[in-house]
């Protein structure tokens, strides 16, 4: 049994409280809109996918869950210009698999739309603007932070039946949580074996 008070233990102590401090939480998984789907906004909230985006902070490391049915819908990032006229032709990524992630991987402004026809004008697009590591980011001129600010939470309705359904925020703590652990059991195997 280890010594509590030797200092080799209080050192694999100390060691792992910061690598588990250092994983934390290194960035999260947001459900495009908080909605059950990706999908036409309904009449009554034509702007949910700007409004959401208004009130997000996302930042490199982050990612965008579209969930939707492939059958019925995709997702494109397109350039600016294509977002602002809803061209949908040359796409930079087609996504169509219904359970669509996009990595956040440089900052700067991103734009998606419905891959299918007419629902880009029906405002079924998003716009995104992703933080630096440092907190800056591009302040757009235009978009979500020209909507009139409503108290209204974002509606749509199922039309298809439930899809299981992740936390909106999750943390992805996954592979770092494992590397720390592989890391925390080789340390305390090279403890046990000096004393």
């Amino acid at each position: 049994m280890a010594n509590l008070r030797s200092p080799r233990y209080n050192f694999f102590c100390a060691f792992q409280f910061l690598l588990l401090l250092q994983t934390k939480v290194l960035s999260y998984q947001y459900k495009v809109g908080d909605l059950d789907a990706w999908g036409i906004p309904t009449s009554a909230n034509p702007q949910a996918y700007a409004k959401w985006s208004k009130y997000q902070s996302f930042k490199i490391g982050d990612s965008l869950l579209f969930l939707y049915p492939p059958s019925q819908d995709s997702v494109i990032q397109v350039t600016e210009q294509s977002y602002n006229s809803c061209n949908l032709k040359d796409p930079i990524l087609y996504m169509n698999n219904g359970n669509s992630l996009f990595n956040f991987t440089k900052p700067g402004e991103l734009f998606f739309t419905s891959g299918e026809a007419g629902h880009c004008e029906k405002k079924q697009k998003l716009y995104i603007s992703v933080f630096s590591g440092n907190g800056s980011a591009y302040a757009p001129s235009y978009g979500p932070s020209a909507l009139p600010d409503t108290a209204s939470s974002p509606s749509y309705p199922t039309v298809f039946g439930t899809i299981p359904q992740p936390p909106s925020s999750s943390p992805s703590l996954g592979f770092p949580l494992f590397i720390t652990a592989v890391i925390a059991s080789a340390t305390w195997a090279i403890i046990k074996a000096m004393m």
